[in-house]
């Protein structure tokens, strides 16, 4: 694989999940308001970058989905539109942006694939936040036929592992499960699972996200977006019993099912970058342990 294509690479979004990880210099909400056009102008103006890694974006598990959909639309695709217009504005060379498995529709045959992208309507849960990454994917490859700008998208599925947001409102799955079980842990009090643990999902551990970006921005130049997906799918139930463990409170672990549980089988395909790259993935097992030690050990300078 050729190295360092790009002289100079931003990451938007560097204090996330998957920013965190990366090995380039980036940017966070605190530098720049990227729902303001300005302030996304003077970000390039200040940084001058031949490259953007777009990880940029409103994030939330369930919960936010649930209670603050119209801020999801809207702030996301501003945010989105700024970044790739300041780009296209500047003349940067090189764009990737993230989509999230959220753009997929129930009513797709699963594993969803790269073409199932724009299908029918996104799962109801997670429309608002779907439909702006979704216009994302759009918005990048129009940049691409129109102006030659190498703008593509990856689609990770759910990521767990260093730089993990445990908020009980902005995180996802992983990390709201592991605040939830530390908590249980100290308190004395059950481990709550939302829904009936049958839930399934694919999990992507945040250093193999990290190389795979790292390949895409300088190898992956075709135009369609690439899922990041080993293919295999994981009841939440089991990612529950495996975070119990950790915290030695698996007689503690409890399902609620009278909670909105969600998509009840996301399943996505990894098969396209299967056949373009050799990349082994690490274990469910591996990826919990590493994510509950890593909290453990940064625990309270963590995402709360």
């Amino acid at each position: 694989m050729s190295k360092n294509k790009y002289q100079k690479v931003l990451v938007t979004g560097k204090t996330g999940t998957l920013g965190s990880n990366l090995p380039y210099p980036g940017i966070s909400s605190k530098d720049y308001d990227l729902t303001n056009f300005v302030a996304a102008c003077r970000m390039i103006e200040d940084k001058r970058p031949d490259a953007i890694i777009n990880c940029s974006a409103k994030v939330g598990g369930l919960q936010k989905h649930l209670q603050e959909r119209y801020s999801l639309f809207i702030d996301n695709c501003q945010i989105n539109f700024n970044v790739l217009e300041v780009a296209r504005k500047y003349n940067v060379k090189r764009v990737l942006s993230f989509l999230s498995s959220c753009v997929f529709s129930e009513q797709s045959t699963p594993p969803y694939n790269e073409s199932q992208i724009h299908d029918a309507q996104p799962f109801k849960v997670h429309e608002p936040y779907g439909h702006s990454k979704r216009f994302l994917e759009i918005q990048s490859r129009y940049l691409y036929e129109e102006f030659g700008m190498i703008a593509n998208c990856a689609v990770p599925v759910n990521m767990a592992g260093p730089g993990e947001d445990f908020n009980l409102t902005s995180g996802h799955c992983v990390g709201v499960l592991i605040r939830k079980a530390f908590e249980a842990s100290k308190n004395g009090t059950d481990f709550i699972c939302w829904g009936s643990g049958r839930e399934a999902r694919n999990f992507l551990y945040t250093k193999n996200a990290a190389t795979l970006t790292t390949w895409m921005l300088e190898e992956y130049h075709e135009k369609e977006p690439l899922i990041l997906c080993d293919n295999n799918l994981i009841e939440i139930g089991y990612v529950a019993e495996l975070i119990a463990d950790e915290f030695d409170i698996k007689k503690k672990l409890k399902f609620d099912t009278s909670k909105n549980e969600g998509q009840k089988i996301r399943s996505l395909s990894g098969n396209k970058l299967k056949s373009l790259n050799s990349f082994e993935f690490t274990p469910i097992e591996t990826i919990i342990k590493d994510t509950c030690d890593w909290f453990k050990t940064n625990y309270p300078n963590v995402r709360l």
